[in-house]
């Protein structure tokens, strides 16, 4: 509220752009990680038992919570701080000091 209706619309813009781009990239890295993981058990790059399918699973349980939970959970953060800048549009007008 401090610093107005141009404070608030930079911090909207900064939060969508970053927000999406980091959504779309949690979302393909965690399915790409979990593609890897079932293109090595395929036997690909010594299959089952190898040090590359550890590796591959490794990054299977990283990427799942991207995929499932990270990704997705930004874009309800996105809808929700739009939602909150315009309850709170009255306010930022009528308290704003710049």
């Amino acid at each position: 509220m401090i610093f107005g209706v141009g404070g608030v619309s930079g911090l909207l813009i900064g939060r969508l752009s970053t927000g999406f781009v980091l959504a779309v990239f949690m979302a393909n890295v965690g399915g790409a990680w979990d593609n890897a993981k079932k293109y090595v058990e395929e036997g690909n790059f010594g299959g089952k038992g190898s040090e590359v399918h550890k590796a591959t699973v490794v990054g299977d349980t990283v990427g799942d919570p991207f995929k499932d939970t990270a990704g997705p959970s930004l874009n309800i953060l996105i809808k929700l701080m739009s939602m909150v800048s315009i309850v709170m549009a009255g306010l930022t007008v009528s308290w704003s000091l710049l």
